[in-house]
């Protein structure tokens, strides 16, 4: 039985002061009370929830810095997938194994306490499969429970290289699945990680260019059978080509037609959602679904803003992620995602509400809720019932000085460069502290060797 004393925790949406957490054998919160109980471990700062990063590619951590530089015609998405291609090609199981639990230690030390892993890197350089066929995802879930960071682990049906089944470039080769692979992949991922702690699966049709209606139709109730509660997340309109292509094959816009093709709900993410008409707004925050917004991702690659305001008034669902990882940085994100809307509102202070005036707080706590949803993890919030996955805040940080407990989290995000962390808390068990993880040191070594090796191959 463990117990946890907090001086200051945000309990629901309330600060709260002098509050000890007893958790059970699973680090789930099984009651909150007045007083600094005997024998509990004091938690060094203001205790918030752990963030939740919905949308990660791991390995593509490896080239951020990598892609910062014109090309010979238009730089845009699309090119710099091309450099993203060039650069995979190389990458051994090995390789990805380090450079995904890098970027895991990286988040755990942001403030991300739980991970989304949108994984498509299958197969080996020439496209052909390894011998388990879930090598690469084995690779990748090893890395985040060698962390301690909670995974909600994703592998990605990706089929074609464009509407119309359209035939896959070499490049692509290693993305590539059929349905009846895909599930071969998906089942023995499921035998082998049955029950194991911090671990979910769900799956991920890569986009609407890369699988097709009739699989769409297949894996989704398949899934669904397995775990009702399964999530299902999809790159959607991330791109004005994308939409205009699928305006072209199907007639309608990615997120009309998903959303008129498929039952949809909370289980579902619909990832950067970043062209929507007003219509589509409406739609997608009356279905339930969340919104994956990468908001330094979507600025890197010049993809446009999410209409967040509008989303939020019409009690959309939201969450954040890291995705390609030219940053991995919470405050980060959540600073981008005000101030895209204030950049383009001409205004300060947009993303509130009627119960909570704090940009910071209300933000926060939205991501981190709407994420743990997304993501099917019982955290997102301090309350009994929920996990014990927590950020403490380092209070004695110069831009946490004098501030008022409804300015916490003001602080930490605007005021910071990075959120001011003194310890984060997994089911109740310190992984960083003092901005330190157990595992960096070795890790970040192995790293600079993959590093070297992929950039002079």
């Amino acid at each position: 039985m463990t117990k946890l004393y907090a001086e200051n925790i945000l309990i629901g949406s309330q600060w709260q002061t002098d509050k000890t957490i007893k958790l059970d054998s699973n680090g789930v919160i099984i009651d909150i009370y007045d007083g600094k109980d005997q024998g509990s471990a004091t938690l060094n700062g203001s205790v918030i929830p752990g963030m939740i990063n919905c949308h990660s590619h791991a390995f593509q951590r490896a080239f951020a810095g990598f892609s910062e530089y014109r090309g010979n015609k238009q730089d845009s998405f699309w090119s710099w997938r091309d450099i993203m291609y060039r650069f995979v090609a190389k990458m051994t199981p090995e390789d990805a194994a380090i450079v995904a639990e890098y970027a895991f230690i990286e988040m755990l030390k942001s403030g991300f306490t739980s991970v989304a892993e949108f994984h498509y890197l299958h197969h080996q350089q020439n496209g052909s499969r390894y011998s388990d066929i879930a090598e690469m995802s084995h690779q990748v879930i090893n890395a985040a429970l060698n962390a301690g960071i909670n995974i909600t682990h994703l592998p990605v049906l990706y089929s074609y290289a464009g509407f119309g089944h359209k035939q896959p470039s070499n490049a692509q080769g290693r993305f590539i699945n059929t349905t009846e692979s895909y599930v071969q992949l998906w089942e023995r991922l499921q035998s082998h990680y049955q029950n194991t702690e911090g671990l979910q699966l769900g799956i991920a049709p890569h986009s609407l260019r890369a699988v097709s209606e009739q699989q769409l139709a297949e894996i989704i109730p398949w899934v669904q059978q397995k775990n009702a509660n399964s999530p299902i997340h999809i790159h959607i309109a991330e791109q004005k080509q994308e939409v205009e292509d699928c305006l072209a094959f199907y007639g309608k816009r990615p997120v009309e037609w998903l959303l008129e093709k498929f039952s949809v709900d909370q289980n579902w993410c619909f990832v950067h959602a970043t062209h929507l008409t007003e219509k589509e707004v409406t739609q997608l925050a009356s279905s339930g679904a969340v919104a994956g917004i990468c908001p330094i991702t979507e600025a890197n690659l010049g993809d446009g803003i999410f209409p967040t305001s509008e989303y939020l008034q019409k009690g959309g669902r939201l969450a954040i992620g890291s995705d390609s990882h030219i940053l991995i940085n919470v405050a980060e994100e959540l600073r981008l995602l005000e101030y895209g809307q204030r950049l383009t509102k001409y205004q300060r202070a947009v993303l509130t509400s009627e119960h909570c005036s704090s940009v910071g707080q209300f933000i926060y706590l939205k991501s981190a809720f709407d994420g743990a949803l997304a993501s099917s993890r019982n955290s997102g919030v301090i309350e009994i019932g929920k996990r014990a996955d927590f950020v403490v805040l380092n209070d004695k940080a110069s831009s946490m000085l004098a501030k008022q407990n409804h300015q916490r989290l003001d602080a930490a995000i605007f005021a910071s460069a990075e959120m001011p962390i003194s310890q984060v808390v997994i089911a109740g068990k310190v992984v960083v502290e003092d901005n330190k993880h157990s595992n960096q040191e070795r890790v970040t070594q192995a790293y600079e060797r993959v590093l070297n090796k992929l950039v002079n191959q």
